[in-house]
């Protein structure tokens, strides 16, 4: 086969040449890089994602396929993809087709053969920034300019763009315990596995649902989903969100869990604010300290924004994770009331399984 070229521009004004190995056209997005060594498919399907192309910092990506079982989504949310060598041999009893045809049947731009190394320590000290993946014949100066001109993360609403259309339940294989109101902003399939897992009906509500519409259903615990971009953006689920802690404080017999972007947004709910990262946090090795019992959790994260901590100090609520890579925060729950959430991802899907113990520890408040 005969790949053809392709060039990746950054904002910056830097450039790289490399080949395309996914569909062929052109990408905008933010250029952001992931440090685990497997997983490329539950990346690549994972809705945080949508708006952004990723760079994967393993050299060789590709070797064991794609197959059906492992998708987070039902099909890629990313922008675009780039890795230093796309596996050209697929070896996996359980795959259904190789890493460039799943990206050309889902018209996934993607590049290869450029120096990821270069790329992500260019990401790592300029930040995060906008680019285009091309395999027109283009200059690269006209791309660094699309790439300028392309529309960023700041203040943009992608929740819209990746939550359900509509309502539905999934049910456990045996009898359930427990009523589950889902909140989906973009959420991955293995949070509901993980809860089904734990016998629990999983109600999956659309972004744009009011709190009466999820009270609605009578749950046993309410669950803010991971999502895309900017959680400032999403006055309207910050708004319910608001109104969901207001009833917990009336009532006082719900329970709340955020996860990643649900973290945010509950935290801006709470009163905080949020920030913008450097360059995120993604990837599966990321070391987290529960200042509650001194354990380091090694977890699975994907998030380019972050609750300000100080923004949160009088507003009753305890600080109980820690990322030890920046000292930033990755954990909070209220004193008073059964709301707690976490920025990285307990379903560990792609990733370790210590954070497993925060569904216990939801279902826990629930039986309670």
């Amino acid at each position: 086969m005969v790949l053809k070229r392709a060039i990746l521009a950054l904002e910056s004004g830097r450039y790289f040449t490399g080949r395309s190995f996914g569909a062929c056209g052109e990408c905008c997005g933010e250029a952001v890089f992931n440090t685990s060594l497997t997983g490329y498919q539950e990346i690549l399907t994972d809705s945080s994602y949508f708006g952004q192309i990723i760079c994967m910092t393993n050299p060789h990506i590709g070797n064991y396929g794609v197959n059906l079982d492992d998708m987070e989504s039902k099909k890629p949310a990313v922008s675009g993809f780039i890795v230093r060598e796309a596996s050209s041999i697929v070896s996996n009893w359980r795959a259904n087709e190789s890493l460039a045809e799943f990206l050309t049947r889902h018209n996934i731009v993607a590049i290869e053969g450029i120096d990821t190394r270069a790329l992500t320590r260019h990401l790592r000290d300029s930040g995060a920034m906008r680019a285009v993946i091309s395999t027109a014949d283009t200059p690269p100066s006209k791309l660094v300019e699309k790439a300028r001109k392309s529309r960023g993360l700041v203040g943009v609403d992608l929740v819209k763009e990746v939550t359900t259309k509509h309502a539905y339940i999934t049910l456990p294989r045996t009898k359930p315990k427990y009523r589950i109101a889902l909140l989906d902003c973009g959420t991955k399939e293995n949070i509901i596995r993980e809860l089904a897992e734990r016998q629990c009906e999983v109600h999956v509500f659309p972004a744009e649902t009011t709190s009466g519409q999820i009270l609605a259903c009578k749950p046993d615990g309410i669950l803010l989903s991971n999502g895309p971009g900017d959680p400032s953006a999403v006055s309207y689920v910050i708004e319910t969100v608001r109104e969901l802690i207001a009833h917990i404080r009336d009532n006082n017999h719900i329970p709340l869990f955020g996860i990643c972007l649900g973290h945010q947004m509950l935290g801006l709910a709470l009163g905080g604010e949020t920030y913008k990262l450097k360059f995120g946090h993604r990837g599966a090795n990321h070391p987290v300290k529960d200042v509650e019992t001194g354990k380091i959790e090694i977890t699975s994260q994907n998030h380019g924004f972050c609750v300000r901590q100080e923004s949160l100090s009088n507003k009753n609520i305890e600080f109980t994770h820690y990322n030890l890579y920046d000292g930033t925060l990755e954990g909070l729950r209220h004193k008073t009331l059964p709301i707690f959430s976490v920025q990285y991802h307990p379903e560990s899907s792609p990733g370790p399984h210590e954070a497993h113990y925060l569904f216990d520890r939801f279902l826990e408040l629930i039986k309670k």
